[in-house]
């Protein structure tokens, strides 16, 4: 499509709307591969992202949109679309009384700090998680037992028309890495937390140790995705690929991490099209071993 006209309208009704044309999807993945999506906005607020959806509508467009790029693969060949980055522009998250409501591109690290600093207890197990609150609710992601499921509330979006709904409790549909938003074309923009007091230094402490479990278990270090698998019944993605014996296992610049096999890392050299096949052959081989069809945690763009 030629995004060519809708640009030049754009920067004439938002003069100070952050537009890319021919940006790399690299610089907005942690995995550090894919091409140049078309055309990519990061606006520097919540209001400027729902002006931008506006024009957008009215031009009969549907974006794609992103957060943090923790949880996405794009396509080496890059995407005809027109991306929305919310991170860090669209991205506070303040507490009043017992809730904290985050907008859609902060962190789940800057929310569960907010809830800290106001001695809020029950986002501990989200501090550590690097994406953002709009793909944190998407997928319900969750850590050291906690899940969004278990604290949010009420959550505000545009649907697939662009038009302004919100949910509130049940209406998530919240399940293991799933919500009713998962694999929709919407614009999430604002999330409430529902939490409890509890003590400041004891809610600290625990998100220090959670981290540091994490620093000690995970390839931090390295670009990737975090948990390349979804974890399948009555077991965990990690201990079968261990055990199918492809821990350090390499193809191209990718490779099963050797600090932890549900990681999929690039080495420094990794295009899509490595992870791609790293990925295929990860499934096919524990299909292989243990009868288990791993399913994609990440979000493969552009399929």
């Amino acid at each position: 499509m030629d995004f060519s006209l809708l640009v030049k309208e754009i920067r004439t009704k938002l003069p100070e709307l952050d537009l890319r044309e021919q940006e790399p999807m690299a610089d907005h993945c942690s995995f550090k591969v894919g091409g140049p999506a078309a055309v990519l906005a990061q606006p520097a607020s919540g209001a400027e992202l729902e002006a931008l959806c506006g024009l957008l509508r009215q031009a009969g467009v549907k974006p794609l949109v992103i957060g943090n790029g923790t949880n996405i693969l794009p396509p080496d060949q890059g995407l005809d679309r027109f991306v929305i980055a919310t991170c860090p522009g669209v991205g506070k998250a303040a507490a009043d009384g017992t809730t904290v409501t985050a907008d859609c591109g902060a962190t789940l690290a800057a929310a569960a700090m907010a809830a800290a600093e106001a001695g809020l207890t029950g986002m501990e197990f989200a501090h550590g998680i690097p994406g953002s609150v709009g793909g944190g609710v998407m997928m319900n992601a969750g850590a050291y037992g906690g899940e969004l499921k278990d604290v949010v509330t009420r959550t505000v979006y545009l649907d697939e028309d662009l038009v302004r709904r919100t949910i509130t409790g049940p209406e998530h549909d919240f399940s293991y890495r799933h919500s009713v938003f998962d694999r929709r074309e919407v614009v999430l923009l604002r999330t409430t937390f529902a939490l409890a007091p509890g003590d400041k230094e004891a809610i600290q402490a625990r998100m220090r140790e959670l981290a540091a479990k994490r620093r000690a278990s995970q390839p931090l270090e390295m670009p990737s995705a975090g948990s390349t698998f979804k974890r399948p019944v009555g077991g965990y993605a990690s201990a079968l690929i261990d055990r199918a014996g492809l821990r350090g296992f390499s193809i191209g610049g990718a490779q099963v991490s050797e600090k932890h096999a549900g990681f999929v890392v690039n080495t420094g050299s990794a295009t899509c099209a490595d992870i791609l096949r790293l990925m295929e052959h990860i499934q096919k081989t524990v299909l292989a071993r243990s009868g288990i069809q791993l399913e994609p945690e990440v979000l493969i763009l552009g399929r």
